[in-house]
């Protein structure tokens, strides 16, 4: 039976946050309904918990936010000051390029922690977590997300 990772492992555990891999519906960059989660959270609870902060508007928040050439501030205060999802969506595609390259940034986000490197931190990771079994298994950053939370068994 393949292994699950150790209860608080990683930390604390946001399952209502979506799959790196769900596409925002305007503009088909996978990742961006994550992080316009991560900011409605913030927005309502007034911090992430610790293990999502490290990395809050840091990791693939600006690595989505440098691909678009914007401040991942500008998505938050976006946020912050929208009253419903339609609001931040009109908001949103007026700050972003016209040309978002979402195949370009969906390619991209999919291979992140295929190099070497990468594969070596997915390793240590897992390992962590007590699944160093899984790492054939676990491939890319976006799959230790969904793992760590439960959407791979």
């Amino acid at each position: 039976m393949a292994s699950k990772p150790i209860l608080g492992s990683t930390g604390e555990i946001l399952t209502c946050l979506p799959s790196p891999y769900q596409p925002h519906p305007a503009t088909g960059l996978l990742y961006l309904p994550r992080f316009l989660a991560k900011c409605r959270y913030v927005k309502a609870h007034g911090a992430l918990p610790a293990s999502y902060a490290k990395n809050y508007k840091r990791g693939l928040d600006r690595f989505l936010s440098l691909h678009l050439g914007i401040d991942p501030a500008a998505v938050e205060k976006i946020v912050f000051e929208s009253a419903d999802d339609a609001e931040i969506d009109r908001r949103l595609l007026a700050l972003l390029p016209k040309e978002v390259h979402a195949t370009k940034w969906n390619r991209d986000l999919v291979q992140k922690g295929l190099t070497p490197a990468g594969q070596e931190f997915l390793k240590e990771a897992l390992t962590a977590m007590g699944c160093a079994d899984r790492a054939g298994e676990i491939k890319s950053v976006p799959d230790l997300i969904d793992f760590d939370e439960g959407r791979i068994e």
